[in-house]
């Protein structure tokens, strides 16, 4: 409460001071200003990294693998017709994890190609993010499509760079959001094939005996769960995502 008192009586102390010299002084008085070296004061630096630390959900789900594995998980549980298992904080934490071990050479290389020499101080702070943006900018240009890469070309009417690793990455990101949406979703489809047979197989029998009133899933349920158990699913699909990877 003292503290908004404060900066209500800073503010209307401020208020009848001359034009030129309230919003240096206000600004400076509230501690948001410039700071004596010219940089960013603390509370500014605060305010700008809780600011990153909401758009850091956003950007570990759309600029990582995260995005295709969690797809095809979810497609899996669809199939599988088991409803809420796995639940989705097991889906998550398992999309995550499989997240980092991917990511994490591409994150050494961001730290030693951005942070260390920032820190060392043969880089300024602009040239640190664009010698770390490097390393991302090669993952993504992997996995993005021409197709999608040239739509947002067209759109944001950037000309065309000489190679991939030259995009930049208000082009890279979006167009690897949509690959990795197509291929989630035609990995997906894939799987979900030999457990539309059992489905088409046990609906065709259950109304072939007469038994209307009871649902094929009931039954075909428990037959796709043993088929997923006996072929080893869990590590067939894991592994086959980890792998289209690298």
């Amino acid at each position: 409460m003292r503290r908004f008192l404060r900066v209500g009586g800073l503010i209307g102390l401020a208020a009848p001071l001359p034009a030129l010299a309230a919003p240096s002084s206000l600004l400076s008085s509230l501690g948001i200003g410039p700071a004596a070296n010219g940089g960013l004061s603390v509370p500014m630096q605060i305010v700008i990294l809780l600011t990153l630390l909401t758009l850091l959900p956003a950007a570990v789900m759309s600029v990582t693998p995260f995005l295709r594995i969690i797809v095809v998980l979810h497609f899996l549980r669809q199939a599988l017709g088991t409803q809420s298992t796995p639940s989705n904080q097991v889906l998550i934490g398992l999309a995550l994890f499989l997240t980092i071990v991917i990511v994490q050479p591409v994150a050494a290389d961001m730290y030693h190609q951005g942070w260390e020499p920032m820190e060392a101080g043969k880089l300024s702070a602009s040239q640190a993010l664009d010698a770390g943006a490097q390393p991302l900018r090669m993952f993504l240009a992997r996995f993005a499509r021409e197709k999608d890469i040239a739509l947002f070309l067209e759109i944001s009417h950037r000309p065309a760079p000489r190679n991939r690793d030259a995009l930049d990455l208000v082009v890279l990101i979006p167009a690897y959001v949509l690959s990795e949406l197509k291929t989630g979703f035609q990995i997906g489809a894939v799987l979900f094939l030999p457990f539309l047979v059992i489905d088409l197989v046990v609906a065709s029998v259950t109304l072939s005996v007469g038994m209307v009133q009871l649902p094929p899933i009931m039954i075909s349920a428990p037959f796709k769960i043993l088929l997923f158990v006996l072929v080893d699913g869990w590590n067939l699909v894991v592994g086959s995502l980890m792998r289209s990877f690298y």
